[in-house]
């Protein structure tokens, strides 16, 4: 494979990260923010977005902290709630599993919600990708937003309290997960699983943080299945 190719492919990932940053920017300031608030030094508040790469995850794990929780249990939380890059890299393995161990850790490293559902809707439109494309893509949408994330929360930690309450950074999370699940719910079976997602989410919004998130996931996608085995059928 020539390396314009490559290039073209990587060029089109940025390409299409770009509008995640006016999301992911204000999301990485607030925790920047959060974190001084909460007692965490700038080095501190820096490892937590440089090792996690992890919004939800981030600020389970903080609020955790805050509360005195145990170690082993703000690990756990933290885990839980990131338990869906897990169902992302499998998902991942058609696509991207014959690549390279180098390329395969790097997409572990910047595997988050944007890039996985950028990535994951380019790998379905363009089923003729080929595998050197497919990771150069992954790699280019997560580009402008890893060094984003991290320079926000640096920002964040810095100016901390100088930011107004009335700016609601917060808006960020849900608009992010708006935008890219939008415009991906094309069929039946996505529409079903969304709306199995939702439901099962609200009802189990009291249990430990993350364990209801898991299990709405769980269950939409037998929804999902299901209703395409259906589809199939009456086809």
């Amino acid at each position: 494979m020539s390396s314009a190719t490559v290039k073209s492919a990587y060029a089109a990932g940025i390409r299409d990260g770009l509008p995640f940053i006016f999301v992911a920017a204000p999301f990485s300031l607030l925790f920047g923010v959060v974190a001084t608030e909460a007692g965490l030094t700038l080095a501190q508040a820096m490892g937590f977005s440089i090792v996690v790469i992890a919004g939800a995850a981030q600020f389970a794990a903080l609020q955790l902290m805050v509360e005195n929780a145990s170690i082993a249990l703000v690990l756990l939380a933290a885990l839980a709630v990131n338990l869906r890059m897990a169902m992302y890299s499998a998902a991942l393995v058609p696509y991207i599993g014959s690549a390279p161990m180098w390329q395969r850790a790097l997409i572990s490293y910047v595997n988050f919600d944007q890039s996985y559902i950028a990535s994951a809707a380019r790998y379905e439109a363009r089923p003729q990708m080929r595998v050197a494309e497919r990771v150069w893509f992954f790699l280019g949408v997560s580009t402008p937003l890893v060094p984003l994330w991290m320079s926000m929360t640096a920002v964040g930690a810095l100016v901390g309290s100088a930011i107004p309450p009335e700016y609601a950074l917060d808006f960020a999370l849900p608009i992010t997960f708006l935008a890219m699940i939008g415009p991906m719910l094309r069929t039946l079976a996505h529409v079903a699983a969304a709306l199995t997602s939702m439901v099962v989410g609200l009802v189990l919004v009291g249990l430990p943080s993350g364990t209801g998130l898991l299990i709405a996931a769980a269950c939409a996608m037998v929804t999902g299945v299901l209703v395409e085995l259906w589809q199939e059928r009456r086809a």
